[in-house]
């Protein structure tokens, strides 16, 4: 698994599991607990996968044993684009998924994961955990009788791979293109045909022509799915998924049947996951692509002219989703104050120094 937990416990997130104030008397009278979670990923998938049997790890250590949970790779128990439905149904416990990945369901969920040209790994945990955003999402998922717990961010994406060369808006047109989510949404305006795939069906899909082009996560993950194989064209940034969290999904009945201090463990455990696969990504990534490079990956940054035509067609999705979705509107407005007041902020904090050390 990418994540070593013995390191990771050594660093700042012990001490949110260690907030978790309980007696071992308690656990004495609670009786066992056994969860099965659904995910989206396949096991290859070591920091996706990893975030979610991390969470089923720490949460069996903090309990003695005594509340279990087992994590499936995505086909197991169900295929990796139901998790939220199984969850639903009471098929599972849990599952670890994006919320993203629903949003034919309700768009809304779409912000729960990321949107583009929105939220960066640090700037969405502010939102989520600071200024309301958790709340709001809670709400989103409350109708799908679950409740959400942030479980892990892949930090900043990149862009996708591609067969062909994309150098004006007009390029996408009639382009057969694995993405997901308001990504997705933006991508269909612009012209391109969207699929949604899980990630473990990706490679075949590229590799034998039925899409054109794909984005999975960035250097570690797509280097593990094969995808520079299949692909030479490889973009930058990727603007659709500045930082893309994914959620440990609760069926409500379940959650409501743990006794206090199981539900608080659980919330430690999916707070740790959260920060400990961004950790693992951005430690990961810049390798990857190294090696990828090295292995005759080219290197495309995306045109202004794609970058000004998705932001244009971003901003057309949000006006229209939020005048037909009174609960679109319910999320995005405060959203969108928020991420342009925390931006403000970066490019006074954080940009310069960026843009001078790099």
């Amino acid at each position: 698994m990418g994540i070593d937990r013995r390191k990771f416990l050594k660093g700042a997130a012990v001490t949110a599991a260690a907030s978790t104030v309980f007696s071992p008397h308690s656990f004495a009278q609670t009786g066992n607990v056994r969860w099965k979670c659904a995910t989206s990923w396949p096991k290859s998938l070591d920091v996706l996968f990893g975030g979610a049997q991390m969470i089923a790890d720490r949460v069996s250590a903090m309990t003695d044993g005594k509340f279990t949970i087992r994590a499936y790779e995505a086909g197991e128990l169900v295929p990796g684009l139901q998790v939220l439905d199984a969850v639903q149904q009471g098929t599972v416990e849990c599952g670890h998924s994006a919320g993203y990945y629903y949003v034919g369901k309700n768009p809304t969920l779409g912000f729960a994961t990321g949107v583009p040209f929105g939220l960066t790994a640090s700037e969405q945990n502010a939102w989520l955990y600071s200024a309301g955003g958790l709340e709001l999402i809670r709400e989103v998922y409350d109708d799908f009788g679950i409740i959400n717990f942030p479980a892990g961010n892949t930090t900043a994406q990149m862009g996708g791979w591609f067969k062909k060369e994309v150098k004006t808006a007009a390029d996408f047109k009639g382009l057969k293109m694995r993405i997901p989510g308001i990504g997705g949404q933006v991508m269909a305006k612009l012209g391109v045909n969207v699929q949604v795939l899980p990630g473990g069906e990706i490679y075949l899909a590229l590799d034998r022509g039925a899409i054109d082009a794909a984005e999975w996560v960035g250097p570690h993950d797509d280097e593990k799915l094969g995808l520079q194989k299949a692909a030479k064209f490889y973009y930058y940034p990727g603007w659709w998924e500045p930082g893309a969290t994914f959620d440990m999904m609760v069926g409500k009945k379940a959650y409501a049947a743990l006794p206090k201090a199981y539900k608080e463990i659980l919330a430690s455990a999916c707070a740790e996951a959260n920060l400990a696969v961004a950790a693992d990504y951005d430690a990961k990534n810049q390798a990857a692509l190294q090696r990828l490079k090295k292995g005759g990956t080219q290197l495309r940054r995306y045109s202004n002219d794609i970058l000004k035509a998705g932001s244009k067609a971003a901003q057309e999705l949000h006006a229209e989703n939020s005048a037909k979705n009174a609960g679109y509107k319910k999320v995005y407005t405060p959203w969108d104050s928020f991420r342009r007041s925390i931006h403000s902020w970066h490019q006074v904090n954080e940009k310069p120094l960026m843009d001078f050390t790099g």
